[in-house]
């Protein structure tokens, strides 16, 4: 750690401008204060969101202006995590993203651990809904023709070694 910070302090003399450690270390962090800028009305303010978020500005789509509060950040695809290749050189591999990449507005939903919205589905629906009723018709089947075969224990009625004396226990009864 110590040799970190000692590294950290001979940056700016390698770098023309001593504030690139400054730059670096505050455009990776989270920014509790970001709030989108308003619904881009005019195409000049189209083109300016577009530069912001780093897309071109026929990729630019935002969010439509119906109240949520998105304003002028852009609807991305939903492409989960998982479903990016995994072999791409990203800035960030453990998150499958690069840097200044922006986010998906749900991205908190679509990570590698979470649920992820595949392209197609695996199986069609049928499949599933068959497979479903099919696994409880047959534990409801079971049920039915096990019903009158009750397991029980098996155990017998305290035997006493003479009947009719009375045996001192310490049993209520």
């Amino acid at each position: 750690m110590a040799a970190l910070i000692k590294g950290l302090k001979f940056v700016p003399q390698l770098t023309n401008r001593g504030s690139a450690v400054l730059y670096v270390s505050s455009r990776n962090h989270w920014n509790k204060d970001f709030k989108p800028a308003p619904f881009p009305q005019t195409k000049e303010q189209r083109e300016a969101a577009a530069k912001k978020y780093n897309l071109l500005p026929e990729e630019y789509k935002p969010y439509a202006d119906d109240g949520f509060g998105y304003g002028d950040y852009p609807k991305l695809p939903t492409v989960g995590a998982e479903m990016k290749d995994n072999f791409y050189p990203y800035d960030f591999p453990e998150l499958k993203r690069n840097f200044n990449e922006p986010l998906h507005a749900d991205a908190d939903l679509y990570g590698e651990d979470r649920y992820s919205q595949p392209d197609t589905p695996r199986f069609a629906n049928s499949t599933y809904f068959l497979s479903f009723f099919g696994v409880m018709a047959g534990w409801f089947i079971l049920y039915y023709w096990l019903e009158d075969k009750k397991m029980f224990r098996p155990v017998l009625p305290k035997q006493y070694p003479a009947d009719g004396k009375t045996h001192y226990t310490f049993e209520t009864k």
